[in-house]
């Protein structure tokens, strides 16, 4: 998998290209703002709807690394051997995974608040008093609402945990190159035409993992085994609140996957 391997390191600033995203990473601004502490109380307030505290940076940060993410991706020799419609397809089923990962090897810290948004309740209370019409309970059309769509603090908490489990694990380039590789060759998609070809690509990508694991950290036996409760705790985040949380605030009513496309065929 030395072709995944070598596609992990940074790649080289200064190239220019059109994407959606170009003008957001043009700025020099890239502190993020430390990590908050847990959500706490009762058990329903896993279900509070929560915002970042910071978006301009965490986003520019998310977006940073999603660029970083996809140029790792497109130089991959084995992923530029697939059709295109191929490459669409895994890209658009592990964006979000790859990000994660991404952000967890960059180390991007997330600081959340609780939503100021008043709840459906309020502002038809709120609404009534002042003698006003309820408020619509969907968006009109061409207008999105994001405030309903904020991520639950349950959603986040998933996020950070995912986070601090690669932190605590350490997890080293080539290791986070062969995590990569795992998710991005999923054969298990349906449409794939390839699918042989794929798996044989993800089977290797978990075989060279485990033969670092076993030439590095001959003491510790069971690290392959907490790298796969990585990829477990990925599985249990949901795209779209990946999305929501760090690219709806830029991309307003955009479709992700045109994003998507459009930053692919780019030259990033």
């Amino acid at each position: 998998m030395a072709c995944v391997e070598r596609c992990c390191r940074c790649c080289a600033e200064g190239r220019r290209h059109s994407s959606i995203l170009y003008s957001i990473l043009r700025s020099e601004e890239r502190a993020v703002t430390p990590a908050g502490p847990a959500p706490q109380g009762c058990p329903c307030g896993s279900r509070r709807r929560v915002a970042l505290r910071s978006p301009q940076v965490a986003c520019k940060a998310a977006s940073a690394v999603l660029v970083k993410t996809l140029r790792f991706v497109q130089n991959v020799p084995c992923f530029q051997e697939l059709p295109l419609e191929e490459q669409l397809l895994l890209v658009r089923s592990c964006w979000a995974p790859l990000l994660l990962l991404g952000l967890a090897q960059d180390r991007v810290q997330l600081e959340t608040v609780e939503s100021a948004e008043p709840s459906m309740l309020q502002r038809i209370l709120t609404a009534r008093q002042q003698g006003e019409q309820p408020p619509p309970r969907a968006p009109a059309p061409g207008r999105p609402q994001h405030g309903p769509h904020l991520p639950s603090a349950g959603d986040i908490q998933a996020i950070k945990s995912f986070l601090a489990k690669c932190w605590s694990l350490d997890i080293s380039t080539k290791e986070y190159a062969y995590l990569k590789g795992t998710v991005l060759f999923n054969p298990d998609l349906p449409g794939l035409q390839c699918t042989q070809y794929i798996e044989g690509l993800q089977r290797e990508a978990q075989q060279a993992l485990k033969e670092h694991v076993r030439l590095v950290h001959r003491g510790d036996e069971a690290r392959f085994a907490k790298l796969n409760v990585v990829l477990s705790l990925l599985r249990s985040i949901n795209a779209n609140v990946v999305a929501e949380l760090f690219f709806r605030p830029i991309i307003g009513a955009v479709n992700m996957d045109d994003m998507l496309l459009e930053m692919l065929c780019a030259k990033l």
